[in-house]
């Protein structure tokens, strides 16, 4: 399922996966929220919590993510102040629920405190 995630500046896009996670996201989508960052991630209160089944800290740049403890998808594209080299590294276990192609350059230009809407396309 392909999901777009907008702010005043930047527009991309990405693909879920089949997991029930993703799907009781999409299923709750479209989402307004207010960006966070933690170094090279970008992360937004949902507004609502779902399965966390799989959870992981093996991330790749690209992946979104599911945080279920604070009700949040994270967009990692790039180290964060857990990782050790070029990694993404989640404070703690996530469910990579999808992936963009958006470049960590474009990412980066994402101001905290933007709003962001989140919807299936």
């Amino acid at each position: 399922m392909k999901v777009s995630f907008k702010t005043n500046e930047k527009t991309f896009f990405a693909e879920f996966n089949d997991s029930q996670t993703a799907k009781e996201i999409i299923d709750n989508l479209p989402v307004e929220s207010i960006v966070s960052k933690w170094g090279d991630e970008i992360y937004f209160d949902l507004g609502f919590k779902v399965s966390a089944e799989n959870a992981t800290m093996a991330l790749e740049v690209g992946d979104i993510a599911y945080w279920s403890q604070g009700k949040c998808l994270c967009v990692f594209f790039g180290p964060t102040p857990q990782s050790i080299n070029d990694k993404p590294v989640p404070a703690s276990p996530v469910v990579i629920v999808g992936k963009t192609d958006a470049s960590a350059d474009e990412l980066k230009k994402i101001s905290m405190g933007q709003k962001i809407l989140v919807s299936v396309i």
